[in-house]
């Protein structure tokens, strides 16, 4: 009987080995998008958000296609009636459909909110890790600049700049003034976060190789702080979108004959008494697109947080 078990071990644990090598063998490595997109989407209010952000942007691009009328195009023999078949959304006190209105307002407004909150990631991304990159004087000047600026009175800075602008560009004014401006407080953030990665060995060892320090911020760093960034980059729409809504409320964004959803709401609060609808409409909007970038932000920071128990656990 000893003879046989003594015989017997060599062989099952050759099987077992034998097994545990083919279950390696098909075990297939889940990359990080992977593991981000799965636990983005075991999150319900996440996925409703996305939904609800999805349905807007198509509204936006192509919710103009199905009415008959246009933004600029006022009907005059319909001032200020509420929603009815011929135009859904009611009309304005100057006769412009409601509908055409949002829908242009709406794509205003976003065209805005992505294309700042893209630049001032980049930028923010650069400058922050730059500062705590090179250390030193660089960082005490860096950190001296972005603390004068801060101080700077960016919102009547913006309203001068929209103000020189013209001939429908100032759109494209409102998005460079809420860049300029608002991409340095962001930096400041990145910088202080860079600081525990530029003493990480790789670091080191990429400096002690020659690799150039514009490499090191774009390759090393910046990728490292990728998380951070691309939570930011969708909240920051949002930031941006309200900071234009400030602007267009009080007449300082953009301007006639466009549109955006700052400017239907400063129309529509002199009229709420007698025309509800021209203000209780891109309101409404106004707080969807909100809520739902909110919903996508949260299920984000959860979906890329290894700490975070709310998607619950990986397969």
């Amino acid at each position: 009987m000893n003879k046989k078990d003594v015989s017997s071990k060599p062989q099952e644990s050759a099987a077992d080995r034998k097994a545990t090598a083919g279950a390696w063998g098909n075990f297939k490595r889940t990359g990080k998008m992977t593991l981000y997109t799965r636990r983005f989407f075991r999150r319900p209010s996440a996925v409703v958000g996305l939904v609800m952000l999805v349905i807007l942007i198509l509204f936006a691009l192509f919710g103009s296609k199905i009415s008959k009328w246009s933004y600029d195009e006022p009907d005059f023999s319909s001032l200020a009636t509420p929603p009815s078949a011929e135009h859904w959304l009611g009309t304005t006190p100057g006769g412009s459909d409601m509908y055409a209105m949002v829908v242009r307002g709406l794509g205003r407004s976003l065209s805005i909110g992505i294309v700042s909150s893209i630049t001032i990631t980049v930028i923010a991304a650069l400058v922050g890790t730059a500062i705590s990159y090179f250390e030193g004087w660089f960082e005490q000047v860096g950190m001296w600049l972005l603390d004068m600026l801060l101080i700077v009175p960016s919102f009547l800075l913006i309203a001068l700049i929209i103000s020189a602008s013209s001939g429908g560009s100032d759109w494209l004014w409102l998005a460079f003034g809420l860049t300029a401006f608002g991409w340095i407080g962001y930096a400041r953030t990145l910088r202080t976060l860079t600081l525990s990665l530029r003493e990480r060995e790789y670091v080191r060892a990429a400096k002690f190789e020659g690799v150039s320090s514009f490499r090191i911020i774009v390759r090393h760093l910046v990728p490292n702080l990728g998380s951070v960034l691309i939570i930011n980059t969708v909240l920051g729409v949002i930031g941006a979108i309200n900071g234009e809504t400030a602007l267009s409320f009080l007449g300082l964004g953009i301007k006639a004959p466009d549109t955006s959803l700052g400017t239907l709401l400063n129309a529509g609060q002199s009229v709420v008494q007698t025309s509800p609808w021209v203000l209780l409409v891109p309101s409404a909007v106004l707080v969807l697109l909100t809520f739902s970038v909110q919903l996508i932000g949260d299920g984000l920071r959860d979906a890329i947080d290894p700490y975070s128990r709310s998607v619950g656990k990986a397969d």
